[in-house]
């Protein structure tokens, strides 16, 4: 467990690194809302179709193991700034960035932005559109921290609820918020970036394997047999191979 200095007011991103070969680029992962890179991740990426990769698996700022500040606003954009300054910080160019559900939708503003930074992008059932936010939509955010962040634990589920009880109850409300009417729709960014792009997908889940615009770009969507949104989880060796099957064939972009 490390950390790294991002701002604002001296914050503090976690991180969980595994050593791994230097003639190859780093894995970066981003955890959804409400959850923890290292809880999701560490048991695909330890499988051995990704043995031997040096692995980085940050926490946004509010949650997991990172500082909870309360001046951030908590916004995709937000998370991918403070990812970009984490990785400018650990000398990483060139990384192959797996980013599931809200992390997806940071990673793809992160290869926006930053592509020096990301060399091939993996999205887990990414989050790309606005949807309906009904766990926070009834709140204040004073009222949420009062009470509505307990009573949305007990509804979760166990699974959910493990890391989601370890952010910060104002990180949640206001990165649900951000994932709701007023989140920049991505679609058309997710098409337009230049590096190699990959989709995983659940067979429970099934949204993306037939749209045709990924296919019209390029853009190969993986199964993961017997899983659905948390499919690291559900089935983390078939995440770990579809990790594999993306970026097998696709040279890892020089850094830069």
């Amino acid at each position: 467990m490390k950390h790294v200095e991002v701002g604002p007011d001296g914050a503090h991103l976690g991180y969980v690194e595994i050593d791994g070969r230097a003639d190859l680029p780093p894995l970066v992962y981003l955890h959804g809302l409400g959850s923890s890179s290292a809880v999701y991740f560490a048991g695909s990426a330890a499988d051995p179709s990704l043995a031997g990769r040096r692995v980085l698996m940050l926490d946004f700022l509010g949650f997991g193991i990172s500082d909870r500040p309360a001046s951030f606003g908590y916004t995709l954009s937000e998370h991918a700034e403070t990812a970009a300054r984490a990785l400018d910080l650990l000398g990483v160019r060139g990384a192959d960035v797996i980013g599931h559900s809200m992390g997806g939708g940071v990673a793809v503003l992160l290869a926006e932005r930053r592509p020096d930074l990301v060399g091939r992008l993996v999205l887990a059932e990414p989050s790309l559109r606005p949807s309906p936010r009904p766990r926070v939509e009834p709140y204040t955010e004073q009222s949420y921290v009062d009470g509505g962040f307990a009573t949305v634990l007990d509804e979760v589920g166990l699974t959910w609820a493990a890391t989601m009880r370890l952010a910060s109850p104002v990180a949640m409300y206001r990165s649900e918020h951000a994932l709701g009417a007023t989140m920049p729709v991505l679609d058309d960014v997710l098409l337009a970036l230049p590096m190699p792009r990959a989709i995983i997908e659940g067979d429970q889940s099934g949204w993306l394997h037939d749209d045709p615009q990924l296919r019209a770009a390029g853009i190969d969507v993986h199964v993961v047999t017997g899983a659905g949104h948390t499919l690291m989880l559900d089935n983390p060796a078939g995440f770990a191979q579809a990790v594999a099957r993306a970026l097998d064939g696709v040279a890892p972009v020089p850094a830069r």
